[in-house]
């Protein structure tokens, strides 16, 4: 992957509405540049062959079953 220029990064920065020295403009392009380079390496993986999916795990609904228990009188709960 190619490095972000300045430019680019000055772009970013003000789409984000920060604001940006030149140096630390110059720091963060190199900074970006690493991690996208960095990232780029799951470009190499050969995925064609896993399924999508929302979880790493197999998750179904964690939560207990609904069950009609007694609550409350309105007067208690309101009370003061």
């Amino acid at each position: 992957m190619a490095k972000l220029t300045i430019e680019e990064v000055r772009n970013v920065a003000h789409l984000s509405r920060l604001e940006m020295t030149d140096d630390e403009l110059d720091v963060f392009a190199g900074q970006l540049s690493k991690i996208l380079e960095y990232a780029s390496m799951l470009d190499e993986l050969d995925i064609k062959d896993v399924e999508p999916t929302s979880h790493v795990i197999p998750l179904k609904n964690v939560f207990r079953a609904d069950e009609v228990k007694p609550s409350l009188p309105v007067e208690e709960v309101l009370a003061d």
